[in-house]
Formats: C-alpha cells, structure tokens, sequence
C-alpha cells in the first residue's frame, strides 16, 4: 500500500512539475514574444532580431507573427549582410518554418512573397521560381500580388504557347475569374462609400481607410486585367482560335465551362463572324442556360435578322438575372453588341441602363465615351463642332476613371487621347463662342456640355 501511495504521490509530482516547467516556458515565449514585437513595431530591427531567433528555437507556434514580421527582419539582414549565403538561409528558414507550423495561414501569400524575394536578389534558376510561383497559384492566385500574377503567366506563356495554348488560355481564364470575383466584392464595398462621397457627405476615418483600401487593391487588379489581356494578345486571333476549338469542339460540346470560355474569347476577340462561333453558342445555349448565354444567343439572332426574337432574348438576359451587378455586366454586353453593329444610340441606350444597376461600372462609361469619340467626324459640320464632341467624350471618360478605380489605367489612355482633341483657344475664338458657356453636341449625341476656357 506504501509503495502504491508513493507511486502516485511521484506522478503527481512530476505532473505539476511538468505543468509548471510548461506554464513558466510558455510565460518566458510571451515575454521574448512582446519584446520582439515592440522592438519590431519601432523599427529597432537589430534588437528585435535576438528575441526574435529565440522564438522560431524555442516557440515556434506561438504566433503567425514570428513569421510574417520576421521575414521583413530577415530581408533587412539580407540587404546589409556581407555573407549573403548564411542571410538567405535565414529567409528560407523563415519561409519553411511558417508553412510547417501555420500551413493553412495564407500559404499563397508565404509562396508568393519568397518567389518574389529570390527572383528580386537573384538567388536560384527560372524554373525553381516559377515552382514556387505556382504553388501560389494553386493555392490562391489573388493573393499572389501584380508582379507575380505577370511573372506565372509569363512562364505559362514560354511553356506551352507551341505545345499547349489551350492551357495558356484555361490559366487566363481560371486567373481572370479569380480577379473579376473579388473586383466585385470590392465594388460592392466601394458602392455605397462613393455614393456617400457623391451626395456630398464627409466619410469618418474608418471609412477613407477602407475606401482607400478597396481603391488601391481595385486599382491593382485593373492592372493585372490590362497585363494578362496584353500577353494572350498574340495568342488569342481568330486564326488561332478557330482551329483549336474547331478540333476540340466534339469532345467539349457538353462542357458548359469550356463553351463558355471559347464563346467568350471568340467574341471578345471580334471572330463572330465565322460560322464556329454560332456552332458554340447554339451547343452553349443546351448546355448551360443563363442570362448570360441569353445575350450572346440574342447576337447570334440579331445578325441572322431575327430581331423581335433577338430583343425577347435581350430582355430575358436582363429580366431572369437577380444580381445587379451581373445585371450590369449583362447590359454592357447588349450595348456592345449594338456598338459592333454600329448603332450607337442603341449602345448607349443599354450602357445607360447597366449604369442605372451599377453606377459604377466604368466600362459603361468608356464605351459611351469612344461612341461619341467615333461620331466626331459626323457630328459637326466644322473644326469647332467636331472637337466638341470630344468633350463629351472626354467627359465621360473621366467619369469612367472617378468612379471605377479598377479601370483608371485604361481611362487614362482615354482621356488623353480625347484631351488632345478637345477645342484650342483658337478654335473656340473662330466660332464666336464664349469660354464655359453651354453647348449641345449635335445629332444623335445630343448631350450638354461646357465650351473649354483654356
């Protein structure tokens, strides 16, 4: 019975030991962990850097951030080290350590930022970059960050644009899905920020930091489009389409996803006219029904000369979509359509109407703004007259960037172009007309504008 009690009178005493080894090992982490964070938050990153390799020794799970505050203290080293090969292992420790401890924490980002680092110093070969690259993109392609997002697909390109470009062009899409999603959750969250902006009221602090927030990440998305749109460029003619899906249509006809993408690349890429564009919208039509599949329908409809039955097609494109975004996006469709076919007033009828669903649909407002710009010629009888329709153009294409921030860089190539064009001082004197005084553009534009004063 001695023995028995002294048994369990040992364990007992060797459990609270433990425990309290634990709790005082666990107290020493939070304190080096308090000192490493507050000498990291003044930037004193030399004295963090003690406590700080003491924590990924001793504590390496007690944070996510020893590793996302300590990969800027090992870059910083990286960059004033003499010895560069023992500075870099101290970044890939940092990287590996943080996907082995908090692997679900962002590990997209983690991947991103240490390919970024090694092509940046120039450390290991193309290949092994874009390993890692994608990894990231795998995992999460949005939060990749711009350069990256370039730098994968650029190496998606160099591989496979002979041997595969099918894949080059399903990495677009699958890249450009993922951007077009979250530029829609930050319109979303922009929306009512801008209007508030716009009627006048003052935002509180909280609200310019998201709405700078939501801009500058719109922003950076606008440029990941504009990017990826210039690389698949030469890839993507009609040339090339044609064949592809021509070979693969038989095999694919079913498939409702991959219609849709060659649907939407053959008329973004202006190759409706040949016949397979028809064939895909038809065998798109059974596959997979929608709003959407309705506007591309009603094109096909429209150019055979069935237009009641086009227009029944338009409205059940705007009608059976409950979102109002998509409802937006569906219109802007329809009045590119119309542009296409070179009437314009019916353009700008249904961009008018996306905008009514998403006022900020910079798109919308681009498209009206090249409608006028394309008008110049014949919406004047004389210089003055011609470039004021430029005005209006430029007008619009200014709201386009003030109210989309993802579109601004596309903007901005508007809006110089329609700048250089507006009315000189000259001119403006030679038409006896009066600097900031009122003018309407004439014909179908018909829109009010004011004379330029400089």
């Amino acid at each position: 019975m001695k023995k028995i009690m002294y048994l369990i009178a040992t364990v007992v005493f060797f459990t609270a030991t433990t425990s309290i080894k634990a709790q005082a090992g666990q107290q020493e982490c939070t304190i080096k962990y308090n000192l490493f964070k507050g000498d990291y938050q003044s930037k004193k990153y030399d004295e963090a850097y003690k406590n700080w390799i003491w924590l990924l020794d001793n504590c390496p799970d007690l944070s996510i951030n020893i590793y996302k505050l300590g990969d800027k203290i090992a870059e910083v080293r990286y960059e004033k080290a003499t010895d560069k090969d023992a500075a870099y292992q101290l970044v890939k420790r940092v990287y590996e350590q943080r996907l082995k401890y908090y692997p679900k924490d962002n590990p997209a980002k983690a991947h991103s930022d240490y390919a970024a680092f090694l092509i940046e110093n120039k450390i290991g070969t193309d290949d092994e970059h874009f390993t890692i690259l994608q990894k990231a993109y795998e995992l999460d392609p949005v939060q990749m960050g711009v350069k990256n997002i370039y730098r994968y697909f650029q190496g998606v390109v160099d591989r496979n644009k002979d041997s595969n470009p099918q894949l080059v062009f399903d990495t677009y899409d699958n890249v450009l899905e993922s951007v077009d999603k979250t530029l829609a959750y930050y319109a979303k969250k922009l929306k009512p920020l801008l209007d508030k902006q716009e009627n006048g009221q003052e935002l509180d602090k909280k609200e310019k930091r998201y709405l700078n927030a939501y801009t500058v990440n719109s922003k950076a998305l606008g440029l990941v489009e504009d990017g990826l749109d210039a690389k698949i460029a030469e890839l993507s003619t009609c040339e090339r389409l044609v064949p592809l899906y021509t070979r693969d249509f038989e095999e694919s006809k079913s498939d409702a996803k991959w219609l849709t993408r060659a649907v939407s690349r053959m008329y973004n890429k202006d190759c409706t006219d040949d016949p397979l564009y028809e064939k895909l919208v038809g065998a798109l039509v059974k596959a997979s029904p929608s709003p959407e599949t309705s506007v591309f329908y009603a094109g096909v409809l429209y150019k055979k000369g069935k237009i009641n039955e086009a227009m029944e097609y338009y409205k059940q494109a705007v009608d059976q979509e409950p979102d109002n975004l998509k409802k937006a996006k569906n219109l802007l469709k329809i009045a590119q359509l119309f542009s296409k076919k070179g009437q314009k007033s019916q353009a700008r009828n249904y961009a008018n109407q996306a905008l009514k669903f998403n006022p900020n649909l910079g798109s919308a407002y681009l498209l009206i703004s090249s409608l006028y710009a394309s008008s110049a010629n014949s919406c004047g009888s004389n210089v003055f007259e011609k470039r004021m329709v430029y005005v209006a153009a430029l007008n619009k294409a200014r709201r386009a960037a003030s109210v989309d921030p993802s579109i601004e860089s596309r903007a901005g190539k508007f809006i110089a172009s329609y700048r250089s064009n507006i009315p000189t001082k000259k001119d403006v004197f030679t038409a006896g007309v009066t600097p900031g005084s009122s003018y309407t553009v004439r014909c179908w534009i018909g829109e009010t504008v004011r004379v330029p004063s400089n």
